[in-house]
């Protein structure tokens, strides 16, 4: 009995141990949580309405300006942008993810996919590892950007997906991300990056009219760029509150299932121990009769 005793004490001692572990990760995740939700919160408000004031230049430039990265054309070769996270124990978070990424290849993309004609761009190491184990056409410059992540590093993304549309070696960019709600909540989205989307306008709604300092395509030559780059960095923000969101959710998760565990692990430790005492005190008794027979 003494063997079954100390087996459960191992195992005692395992999962608190284990449980330690994941309150430490869900506390760091909380901390990091706080600074990724302060920075999407500050940004999302400047890019949606940079995002809304594009549309609006570009459905109201009605083809009298050249914006190579509005130009719709038969869909040929595609590229999917898809951020996921360097790190795991996060839950479904990156399989979610990576699974979403799939069904827009399948979806959107078949017949571009069945030729070869579809590239993946893993922001992220998760992704990066996936994609590249499965045979798929990798972009793998930019995996590690969450190592040190900024604003000039996601440029370098969306600039290099922006310089393949103008050039015509793409084209459409699809960006697949999760969007951030809250640390229990986030919305896995796929959503058109290029060419550049248009506005629709309701019925009776009348045309925007912009003035345009210094000349229109001047202005909109520098100015389309910049506001992309802005939705990549938002996309990558959103993601990075997200992972963390998901990381703490699942260690807090982890936590509670290791202290039912441990319930059902000290009630079989102190079964153990009861009939253990029982037995010895039945030997005991058994060796006293003996002796007095």
């Amino acid at each position: 009995m003494s063997g079954a005793l100390k087996e459960v004490r191992n195992r005692i001692k395992s999962v608190q141990s284990t449980q330690q572990i994941t309150k430490a990760m869900k506390m760091v995740s909380a901390a990091k949580l706080r600074r990724a939700q302060d920075a999407i919160t500050q940004m999302r408000p400047y890019a949606q309405k940079l995002q809304e004031m594009l549309g609006n230049i570009v459905s109201n430039s009605d083809g009298d300006i050249s914006m190579a990265l509005a130009a719709e054309r038969p869909v040929e070769r595609a590229l999917v942008i898809v951020v996921t996270s360097d790190r795991g124990l996060c839950g479904g978070y990156n399989s979610n993810l990576i699974k979403l990424t799939k069904q827009v290849i399948r979806e959107q993309y078949s017949e571009q996919n069945a030729k070869g004609n579809v590239q993946v761009l893993p922001i992220g190491k998760k992704g990066y590892e996936h994609f590249a184990k499965n045979g798929f056409k990798v972009v793998d410059q930019y995996w590690d950007i969450f190592t040190n992540l900024s604003f000039d590093r996601v440029q370098t993304a969306a600039a290099y997906a922006m310089q393949a549309f103008a050039n015509k070696e793409i084209d459409a960019v699809t960006l697949v991300y999760s969007e951030f709600k809250n640390a229990a909540t986030q919305v896995f989205a796929a959503e058109p990056f290029l060419p550049v989307k248009k506005v629709e306008k309701k019925d009776g709604q009348k045309k925007a009219d912009f003035i345009f300092e210094p000349g229109k395509e001047v202005l909109i030559a520098e100015l389309m760029p910049k506001i992309l780059n802005t939705q990549l960095f938002k996309a990558v923000l959103d993601a990075n509150a997200s992972e963390h969101g998901a990381r703490m959710t699942a260690m807090d998760k982890a936590s509670e299932n290791a202290n039912e565990l441990l319930k059902a692990l000290k009630i079989s430790y102190n079964r153990a121990r009861q009939a253990a005492i029982t037995t010895e005190l039945t030997e005991i008794v058994s060796g006293a009769a003996a002796l007095k027979g």
